[in-house]
């Protein structure tokens, strides 16, 4: 494929580099469509009353905006994280250390030529997701308000 003649022509194969590229590539779209939607809910008089109280720019980003973006940064970053973790496809073209796999990637290790322990596939699978569950269950909160956020117009 092409992308796979440039990344050997940059001698990224079988470097992290190989997957961070295109999993940037995929997510970024999303991510900033996202987000957008929670910057433009934030009215342009809380930034000026902040500038107003004498905070910079930088202290009116992190101190009132980002904690007002919180649940569409959550939701950007979850199913940012989701797509990144469920991919194979790039996983297994551009990397062939198995030291670099990635987890859906190793997963097919245990699948032989001509035979599968499904019971070690299902194990295997199961402990796999649970670091996504983990995640899911601890940011749910943001997730929903990120998700549902502009969903009706004022």
């Amino acid at each position: 494929s092409p992308l796979y003649m440039q990344f050997s022509d940059l001698k990224i194969i079988n470097t992290y580099w190989a997957l961070i590229l295109p999993y940037l590539t995929f997510s970024l779209p999303m991510t900033i469509w996202i987000l957008q939607s929670f910057f433009k809910q934030i009215p342009d008089a809380l930034t000026e009353a902040a500038v107003i109280d004498g905070a910079g720019p930088m202290r009116a980003l992190f101190q009132i905006i980002f904690p007002l973006a919180a649940p569409g940064i959550f939701t950007a970053f979850i199913l940012t994280f989701i797509g990144a973790w469920n991919e194979l496809l790039f996983a297994s073209i551009f990397i062939t250390d198995y030291r670099k796999f990635t987890v859906p990637r190793a997963l097919t290790l245990f699948s032989g030529q001509y035979t599968s322990s499904w019971q070690l596939i299902a194990a295997a699978s199961v402990v796999i997701t649970l670091p996504l569950i983990v995640m899911v269950l601890l940011l749910q909160k943001w997730i929903v308000a990120g998700l549902t956020a502009g969903g009706v117009k004022d």
